[in-house]
């Protein structure tokens, strides 16, 4: 498919998309049902955490992008429907199991990690569905997962979808203490199990699989609840999409060893950040996250684990806001149905919209210029919809220069 007929059919499916979705999440916000009673079991409580990770065009909406390429960062005993690509736009992709050419989405969820927490054992079921999108990996071993078909990288575009994971049978354990399963080496996966969460197990045709939490991850065509619009002086105008306030948010940039943060309240009217200077610390900014991740619902060592487990991604290289996602947004974007009901459910659900600065345009050009290998590594992961931003300026170098970001990100 010509590349610039293909944007332009995404972007199409996209903004229908958006449209639809956000009127459904917005009614939501405007008619929260009566919390479900029924089947509840007193004593049981489930907290959730994890990431939307998503992209601000120029705009400041989410754009697609190709949020399933890279390495594979989760253990190998991970359960997974798809298996990531290597390479960028433009390149001969090596077809593995169901993908082919990459899949394009706005939004990565990274990492849901969903804890429960019982004085006695207890038999639940869980069901867990992703709005428009596929949920492509996830631990202990799952009943059933959907859809079940092929998928190629418009998939989400062109046959809109709501990707289903059911665990069938989950059993708490609240007394025992099963030997969890490791890989060699250091993983992020790990972090999540810092927790007096109580152990869980899934029977499986091949024997029990044991953990602390179900995780699983995903990738979906769904709009972010916010914009964010990059400014010229570096700042960024943040809108909420919604029809309700943004709980929290800071502005984090990074530029080599120096970083600076700017917290903002909330509100349903834009929201300007001014640049903020790079005289923070990360010490100081861990601990505003994490004390804002306990305010939100989180027990303080759920919200340290998943400091621990995205601290070195939140704060990489480049500008983003990172911000709490609206409960009302999780619940229709990623509907959660467990039974017995628990008494309590906490859902966390933290925004990562990566921002395109001046900055960051200028230090991927001057990187490209003086083929800067090791600076084009720190954008590689959202280096494709930076490319269509430094094309926009001078397609003759967006043309010229795939085959040296092919040799730094590969």
């Amino acid at each position: 498919m010509n590349t610039a007929i293909a944007q332009v059919s995404w972007r199409r499916a996209l903004a229908a998309f958006a449209l639809s979705f956000l009127s459904m999440t917005n009614a939501a916000a405007a008619n929260r049902a009566t919390p479900q009673t029924a089947n509840q079991r007193p004593g049981l409580i489930a907290h959730e955490w994890g990431t939307f990770t998503s992209i601000a065009g120029t705009g400041g909406q989410a754009v697609d992008w190709l949020p399933f390429t890279g390495s594979v960062d989760a253990p190998g005993f991970v359960h997974r429907d798809l298996l990531p690509l290597q390479g960028l736009p433009g390149f001969v992709y090596h077809a593995q199991k169901r993908l082919k050419f990459g899949l394009r989405g706005t939004i990565r969820m990274e990492t849901p990690v969903l804890y429960f927490y019982s004085s006695r054992d207890l038999a639940l079921s869980v069901h867990v569905s992703f709005a428009g999108g596929l949920i492509t990996e996830w631990y202990p071993a799952a009943s059933q997962v959907t859809p079940t078909e092929d998928v190629t990288g418009d998939t989400l575009y062109q046959k809109p979808m709501n990707g289903s994971l059911d665990w069938g049978l989950v059993t708490l354990e609240p007394r025992a203490a099963p030997d969890l399963p490791r890989d060699a080496g250091t993983n992020r996966y790990y972090a999540a199990r810092n927790t007096s969460s109580t152990p869980l197990r899934v029977s499986t045709a091949t024997g029990d699989e044991h953990e602390k939490f179900l995780f699983y991850r995903g990738v979906s065509a769904a709009p972010a609840p916010i914009m964010a619009r990059s400014l010229d002086n570096g700042g960024v105008a943040v809108t909420s999409l919604l029809k309700e306030e943004i709980p929290g948010m800071i502005l984090f940039e990074r530029r080599g060893q120096r970083l600076g943060f700017a917290p903002g309240a909330g509100r349903r009217e834009e929201t300007i950040f001014d640049p903020p200077p790079l005289t923070g610390s990360l010490e100081s900014l861990r601990a505003d996250l994490e004390e804002m991740l306990v305010a939100h619902g989180l027990y303080r060592d759920e919200a340290h684990a998943m400091l621990e487990t995205w601290g070195d991604s939140w704060f990489e290289e480049g500008s983003r806001l990172i911000y709490v996602v609206p409960a009302s947004y999780v619940n229709a974007v990623l509907p959660l149905k467990i039974e017995p009901v628990p008494q309590q459910t906490v859902r966390v659900f933290v925004g990562r919209m990566e921002i395109i600065s001046p900055a960051t345009l200028e230090a991927v050009q001057q990187a490209i210029y003086s083929r800067d290998q090791a600076t084009l590594r720190q954008y590689c992961r959202f280096l494709e919809p930076i490319m269509r931003k430094v094309g926009q300026k001078d397609p003759a170098q967006a043309d010229q220069i795939n085959e040296f970001l092919y040799e730094s990100c590969r």
